[in-house]
């Protein structure tokens, strides 16, 4: 009788002790916000057309266009190419603030309202919890590498294009 008790007894606690290990693996491959794995979106199949006084200029961009989406943005992302961005769409133009917490490359923050006009071209250092506006509501923020909009000739006024904000007239 005492050897069953033993076995049971032995039993269950490898049971506990499977299902607490178990529950441990699978929240340790969990993201989290504090996670230090950047969220890499799809590339949109169209470009973003910047439309400058110098000519139009295209870039590839990832649409961030739910709140996980554009709370996550390009935190941790260690690299991007010189003619890729992300393009965040709010619902309706509203003031936002950003900031580079997490995001170790320096980027242009380019706000836009909601006819694609821009607002205000805004410089992110990296790391920085500096709170980063345009002063005014906005619809879009499109993020570039650092130096992007004036190497490109992106200046306030000018034009954005892409399906998301042509669509976003509401």
């Amino acid at each position: 009788m005492t050897y069953r008790n033993w076995l049971t007894t032995g039993v269950v606690c490898a049971a506990i002790a499977f299902v607490i290990a178990t529950g441990a693996f699978f929240h340790s491959q969990r993201p989290a916000s504090a996670d230090s794995r950047a969220m890499i979106l799809a590339v949109d199949p169209q470009p973003l057309v910047a439309v400058t006084k110098g000519g139009e200029r295209s870039f590839s961009v990832e649409i961030a266009d739910t709140s996980a989406e554009r709370e996550a943005g390009l935190m941790f992302r260690q690299e991007m190419a010189d003619d890729h961005g992300m393009l965040f769409v709010f619902e309706e133009a509203r003031d936002v603030s950003f900031w580079m917490k997490n995001t170790p490359m320096p980027l242009d923050l380019i706000f836009a309202g909601q006819d694609g006009r821009i607002r205000a071209i805004k410089q992110g250092e990296p790391q920085s919890e500096a709170m980063i506006s345009p002063g005014e509501p906005v619809r879009f923020v499109l993020e570039l590498k650092a130096g992007t909009a004036a190497r490109s000739g992106i200046e306030d006024g000018d034009l954005l294009r892409h399906p998301a904000i042509g669509t976003a007239h509401n």
